[in-house]
């Protein structure tokens, strides 16, 4: 499976495309702000045609160049239906603070959207992505999940692991950290709450592919991450400001 990526724009968002192999379909994770060239770029240099836009939740800084790539290759775009109406008015999941960073511009919805329900898997590209709403940074938070194949080495035993877990998380983990609550549909205690009950029930060889940062796996920041010390148990609900992202 082909998995690449990069941050652009002014939070350097991490967009992902996601495909089979090099010549085939592809999805196109989160394009923020200023990421549509360096995608149309990895399309070309991996010969590969988008099918779908996904998007794990509505700030702007993860669906700022959707509507372009969407548009120009006639694709749609997935997004949960909590956080949809932040596609043509963004400046609801920004709060006043942030909001100025938009100025008079002008947003839309995509020509084609698709929203996500809790639960499914969607398969795109070939591939199947499972879909787990995970409410908290926004309410239209989405885990999104592939199961990755790998070769295991000649000699290795029968329990060697021969597909890696894939999560795409957003903005609900990123290694060290966690999403912020402070903004419009912000809740730090449901953001736990689908951490807990969402992330930390993965394998620990899970592999985590977050909006911001480097990537990690679930096994490392159960661990190590400060964000996640009182789960399950959740005693200190005191909310604590994430350190990426809008």
């Amino acid at each position: 499976m082909l998995i690449t990526g990069f941050p652009a724009g002014m939070f350097q968002t991490n967009c992902y495309l996601l495909a089979t192999e090099a010549g085939s379909e592809a999805v196109i994770i989160d394009p923020g702000q200023d990421a549509a060239a360096r995608v149309r770029e990895l399309l070309a240099e991996h010969d590969l045609t988008p099918v779908a836009v996904l998007l794990t939740h509505g700030h702007l800084d993860h669906t700022w160049n959707a509507t372009e790539l969407c548009d120009e290759f006639s694709i749609p775009a997935y997004i949960h239906p909590d956080d949809r109406p932040m596609l043509a008015d963004p400046g609801m999941g920004l709060g006043r603070a942030l909001g100025g960073l938009i100025g008079a511009m002008e947003f839309r919805e995509p020509e084609k959207v698709v929203e996500f329900s809790d639960g499914e898997d969607v398969e795109l590209a070939g591939i199947r992505i499972s879909v787990d709403l995970a409410p908290g940074h926004t309410q239209g938070s989405v885990l999104l999940g592939v199961d990755v194949p790998v070769e295991t080495e000649p000699g290795e035993t029968s329990g060697s692991v021969d597909v890696v877990p894939v999560c795409f998380s957003g903005d609900v983990l990123f290694a060290g950290s966690i999403g912020r609550t402070d903004l419009p549909g912000g809740n730090h205690q449901q953001l736990l709450d689908s951490i807990a009950d969402k992330l930390l029930p993965l394998p620990d060889h899970t592999q985590v592919l977050p909006g911001h940062g480097p990537q990690t796996s679930i096994g490392a920041e159960r661990a190590s991450n400060p964000f996640l010390v009182d789960l399950p148990g959740r005693e200190d609900s005191t909310p604590k400001k994430g350190r990426f992202g809008l």
